[in-house]
């Protein structure tokens, strides 16, 4: 899929003032990570296992 075509989102942690940040796009097949800073640079794609897997290894602290 093509990253025009894919609607991203930042988590609602992300505030405002333009930190580091990382912007997500799911399908069914896929998750779609990106930098926010750079829009134009390559993308990650993972299986939906393996970003749940890491979502929930960082949420431990």
């Amino acid at each position: 899929m093509k990253t025009e075509q894919l609607h991203w989102f930042k988590s609602s942690y992300s505030g405002g003032e333009g930190g580091a940040c990382i912007e997500v796009s799911t399908s069914p097949a896929t998750v779609h990570i990106r930098d926010s800073k750079n829009l134009q640079a390559p993308h990650v794609d993972v299986a939906p296992a393996a970003w749940s897997a890491f979502v929930a290894y960082a949420s431990r602290g």
